[in-house]
């Protein structure tokens, strides 16, 4: 039996209004559909009543922040009054006051929350002085741009990267009205922790933070009769894009996008889930062989590229668990790379590969040195379904209203699992599937995995499959992710496979996707996915007449050579914060500069110590006025540490006779006879 929840009873502008296990006033005033204005509160965040815009009156009490005022039997609650509507104002303007008043540049023009509720609390001037300080943009990211002078200091974007992702990659600096939103060390976004994914920018209410766009590279590619440009497409993309469009949540959108696009000018328009039926049998041909022959595990997916960077910097002792398949996006931009050119009758360089993309961590990821080869991206443009929106806004016409068109053949026919990658525990279900199906070489018989479905953070299941047990983890949230790896490095648990996304409920919640209001948005286009996947035809990628022509003429088979060289990759340890080197000892007229690694890895294999041997026997040597000695953050090496660089020779394994004996070979001999009589 469901156990049954207590309500208790409260009045809200006079009319009674029932609460169980709402946290605050605010959550109660929701539910009664009474919409109270709010910048900080997020229901999934840490309550901060920063704004004070939610102001309620409660009797015996006075006027006090609903989002941080505990909802108790028989109050007496009043949502609107003069005295509330003139602070909420008040408010309001001096907000307006300190934020660059750009709207019609902004990219959230039309979606800014400071403009609609300023628009609904009747703000029609602003008597303060303006405090705009003109602060630079922050454009090093290839994810995302800060525009601090657009800053509410809200604190959405400081808490959701704190607190969702555990990252931790901006902050609050400095007091008073010098406070900012900025990273760490003062240094710009892409030489800080971010890891890309771009949920800072879902939160800002503001244009403060919003994906980097690559909107005018894609137009000039379109315009270049020289160039032709295709376009893959995103499951996750089709079931959000028709709500800028006044469809419903969930509506699946995926023939008016072909058709917008081909309005657009692209000459190809394929579909990102044909990628993805290829990493189902990468990943899962690997798993069967890790499982079989000893291999690590448990086996992590890698189709996250935040989780992939996330894993990079803080856990490198994983990244042999991580599974070697590419993305869908970046598998599709290296297939379509290698074949299509010829198929077209055009030169490699000649061809355009735009990824429509739910996530801007795909932006970095597209630009990775790995996925390049002879100065050519696989993928060339990274778009955001938000940046398509706009497209096909400024070219004039109305999504909801296209006829629907089919994708393009080969790369345009998929099975059911591939579509629903874009949500969380697709991956983890699709690679379930292709599991069984090898294991007893037979038509599937089940072909949903409810097990690993669900919203939670972490989700955990038990699968039977040819009499063995496979223990999966599913996981959404980086903080969530950190639990676990932790959990698996110290032994505490023991799974097989784990599958990790960085955004809520996976690629839906995407932080380039139209903004969630509401809080069953996500839910809905989950479950238009999972409907997709019950009505088409073939739900397991080795079922796809595509694939199995492009393993046929192409790829041969899984795991293959050539699968390999197409569809695999490697990892390694990231530097966490770039940053220039500390100078230890480092006299101005030194010839030789000598860097030792004290990075966390490093760290735990001495190199603090290593560090002060060299400064010993340097000044010991009289090497003093010769030799640089200063410390850095990463050489990206981290499993062979301590790190040393000596000149432009990096010595890994360090110890100080072999970096004092490198010293000696440099310096030349004459200088180096000289300083020993000395």
């Amino acid at each position: 039996m469901t156990p049954q929840v207590h309500q208790n009873k409260l009045l809200i502008d006079g009319r009674e209004v029932t609460f169980s296990r709402e946290r605050n006033l605010l959550e109660v005033c929701r539910k009664a559909d009474i919409d109270i204005p709010t910048f900080c509160y997020h229901s999934h965040l840490s309550i901060y009543g920063a704004c004070r815009l939610c102001l309620v009156e409660v009797e015996g009490l006075g006027i006090v922040t609903s989002c941080t005022t505990v909802p108790k039997p028989d109050m007496r609650v009043r949502t609107t009054s003069p005295e509330i509507r003139e602070m909420r104002r008040v408010a309001v303007e001096l907000l307006l006051a300190s934020h660059d008043r750009d709207c019609p540049t902004c990219p959230k023009n039309a979606t800014c929350k400071l403009q609609s509720i300023a628009r609904r609390l009747g703000v029609r001037e602003v008597r303060f002085k303006t405090t705009v300080q003109g602060m630079p943009l922050d454009k090093s990211s290839p994810a995302i741009e800060r525009n601090p002078n657009r800053c509410i200091l809200c604190g959405d974007c400081v808490r959701v990267c704190r607190e969702i992702q555990s990252v931790g990659a901006i902050d609050f600096a400095f007091r008073g009205s010098k406070t900012v939103v900025a990273p760490a060390l003062g240094r710009p976004l892409g030489a800080s922790e971010c890891v890309h994914c771009g949920q800072c920018a879902a939160v800002c209410p503001t244009g403060a933070i919003v994906p980097k766009s690559e909107i005018e590279e894609v137009w000039q590619a379109l315009a270049d009769p020289e160039k032709k440009v295709i376009a893959q497409i995103a499951p996750a993309v089709r079931v959000a894009i028709g709500e800028a469009f006044g469809l419903p949540s969930g509506t699946v959108a995926t023939g008016q996008i072909a058709a917008a696009l081909r309005r657009l000018g692209f000459v190809q328009v394929y579909d990102t889930s044909f990628a993805a039926d290829l990493t189902v049998i990468e990943e899962g041909t690997e798993f069967l062989n890790r499982k079989q022959r000893g291999g690590n595990l448990p086996m992590f997916t890698s189709c996250c590229p935040a989780w992939v960077k996330f894993a990079e910097q803080y856990y490198p002792s994983l990244l042999g668990n991580l599974s070697s398949c590419r993305s869908p996006q970046q598998m599709f931009g290296s297939l379509a790379k290698a074949t299509l050119p010829a198929a077209l009758g055009i030169k490699p360089e000649q061809l355009v590969c735009v990824s429509i993309m739910p996530c801007t961590a795909k932006k970095f990821e597209a630009r990775r040195p790995e996925f390049e080869r002879d100065g050519i991206r696989d993928v060339d443009y990274v778009l955001t379904t938000q940046e398509l929106i706009a497209m096909i806004e400024a070219q004039g016409f109305d999504l909801a209203s296209l006829r629907p068109e089919p994708m393009d053949l080969p790369f345009g026919q998929k099975s059911g699992a591939g579509i629903i990658f874009g949500t969380s525990g697709g991956v983890a279900e699709a690679v379930l599937r292709y599991v069984l199906s090898k294991t007893y070489a037979t038509d599937l018989a089940r072909i949903e995995f409810q097990e690993v479905r669900g919203s939670e953070g972490t989700r955990e299941a038990t699968v039977e499959i040819g009499g063995a047990p496979i223990r999966i983890a599913v996981v959404h949230g980086l903080a969530q992710a950190r639990r676990l790896a932790e959990k698996v490095i110290a032994g505490e648990t023991s799974y097989d496979l784990v599958e990790v996304m960085a955004c809520p409920m996976g690629c839906v919640g995407g932080a380039g996707q139209p903004v969630a209001t509401r809080r069953n948005t996500l839910a809905k286009r989950a479950a238009a996915l999972y409907d997709i996947d019950r009505c088409v035809e073939i739900h397991t990628p080795q079922q796809n007449p595509a694939i199995v022509e492009c393993y046929r003429d192409v790829l041969k088979a899984p795991a293959s050579p050539k699968a390999h060289e197409l569809l695999h990759t490697h990892y390694v340890s990231r530097r966490r914060v770039i940053a220039e080197p500390l100078e230890i000892a480092c006299p101005k007229e030194a010839r030789i500069e000598v860097t030792v690694c004290v990075g966390t890895n490093c760290f735990l294999r001495g190199s603090r110590q290593l560090l002060d041997e060299i400064v010993r026997a340097v000044q010991a040597r009289g090497w003093a006025e010769k030799v640089a000695v200063k410390g850095t953050f990463c050489f990206e090496n981290c499993r062979k540490g301590p790190n040393v660089a000596v000149g432009k020779k990096l010595i890994s394994e360090a110890t100080a006779d072999v970096v004092l004996q490198e010293i000696e070979n440099q310096l030349p001999q004459k200088e180096n006879r000289e300083l020993a009589v000395r």
